[in-house]
């Protein structure tokens, strides 16, 4: 991690010298990071990582050698622990192996630039994408700023405790109502995030889940397709007007905001894809669906909001706290980068705030509060069929 008042050192592994110098020119662009090393290859990124030292990694998907996945994997065998951005081709195997390595405890990506008329336009794209990413995982957290502290390519350990954790923030008062349906907006660490907590919701579990991860199109398709392979429960991604039914799980589709709909006639919710404007510069965003289910499920909603950069969901977390919902916020140990989840707890919103670990059994607790019988939900189920 940066020292205060030190540049921020970066080590970049990849073979394309091509790709080497253009992501040190993007690391150039801003003063408060340098470049302390380069690999052409996993195995050679290792023995850099020992010697120099960075404080971020900037990885490689596809390498001779030994590629980003399998470097991945041998920095938590050793128990490196230092924030892993993974550089991916926008293409079908380079998503692929970018979702695992995101699964496996890379903190975020990069699409390599293509198409771009000249290398400085390459070098500005780039730059607009990586750079607030660099600094959201390696900038220290003061008592003062709030400022993410950097995480590790590793999860903290699935023996976290399951208590509130509660940072001098002020926790909004519990209502107690029955959720109908779950909602979760998750960015920057949350296919790493998604992979701890959706497995361990049971194959009866008796509401649909509706997720928003800020990914394009291409990757959040792997991402539900690797989820689902994971999970008891069954994981899609969004089609416009797809059924939304109890114990499914949504995840919002790259570049379309994800709505929820009540059909008045049928007494039916479906699933509606649009292209309306970004918002928080997100598309999806997940406030457009904290939004939609609050008008849809009114009280009955319970939202959490996981690691991210930025503050979507913050304005939906309002509504549905207006209306007499519930939200729940990872707490800033386990996440990534706390600004999603931070921006919820520091305006008063989150009734719990939790380690990763321990959000699916808070779920479970408020879906069966009430004497183990999840109350109201027989109805909703009916009344939401296809």
């Amino acid at each position: 991690m940066a020292e205060p008042g030190g540049a921020v050192r970066i080590l970049i592994v990849d073979d394309s010298a091509v790709m080497r110098s253009l992501l040190r020119a993007v690391v150039m662009t801003d003063a408060r990071l340098e470049v302390t090393a380069t690999a052409s290859n996993g195995d050679a990124g290792l023995r850099a990582m020992e010697a120099a030292r960075p404080d971020l990694v900037l990885l490689d998907v596809e390498m001779p050698v030994m590629d980003g996945l399998n470097t991945l994997r041998a920095m938590r065998e050793r128990g490196i622990r230092m924030p892993v951005i993974m550089c991916s081709t926008l293409t079908q195997r380079g998503a692929q192996v970018t979702i695992e390595a995101l699964a496996s405890g890379a903190a975020d990506y990069v699409a390599k630039p293509s198409g771009q008329p000249s290398r400085e336009a390459a070098v500005e794209a780039l730059a607009h994408d990586l750079v607030p990413k660099i600094l959201a995982l390696t900038l220290r957290r003061t008592a003062a700023t709030g400022v993410p502290r950097a995480m590790s390519a590793v999860l903290p350990p699935m023996t976290a405790p399951s208590t509130v954790v509660n940072a001098g923030w002020t926790l909004a008062a519990d209502t107690g109502a029955v959720p109908r349906v779950v909602v979760i907006g998750v960015s920057t660490g949350g296919p790493a995030a998604l992979d701890v907590l959706l497995p361990a919701l049971p194959a009866d579990f008796p509401l649909p889940v509706l997720v928003v991860q800020h990914m394009p199109e291409l990757f959040t398709r792997l991402l539900a397709e690797r989820l689902d392979s994971r999970c008891a429960l069954h994981v899609v991604e969004a089609e416009d007007g797809m059924p939304v039914e109890s114990g499914h799980v949504y995840v919002a589709k790259g570049n379309w905001h994800m709505e929820v709909h009540a059909e008045a006639r049928q007494g039916r919710m479906r699933m509606r894809l649009t292209q309306g404007p970004p918002e928080n510069h997100c598309r999806p965003s997940a406030d457009v669906l904290f939004r939609t289910a609050v008008e849809c499920c009114g009280n009955a909603v319970l939202g959490l909001v996981l690691t991210g950069m930025g503050a979507d969901g913050l304005a939906g977390c309002r509504l549905i706290r207006a209306r007499g919902g519930s939200v729940v916020a990872q707490d800033q140990a386990t996440s990534a980068v706390w600004g999603m989840p931070g921006a919820v707890t520091q305006a008063g919103l989150a009734q719990k705030v939790l380690p990763l670990q321990a959000i699916a059994g808070e779920v479970m607790q408020r879906v069966h509060r009430h004497g183990g019988e999840v109350r109201g939900i027989e109805p909703v189920r009916q009344k939401w069929a296809v």
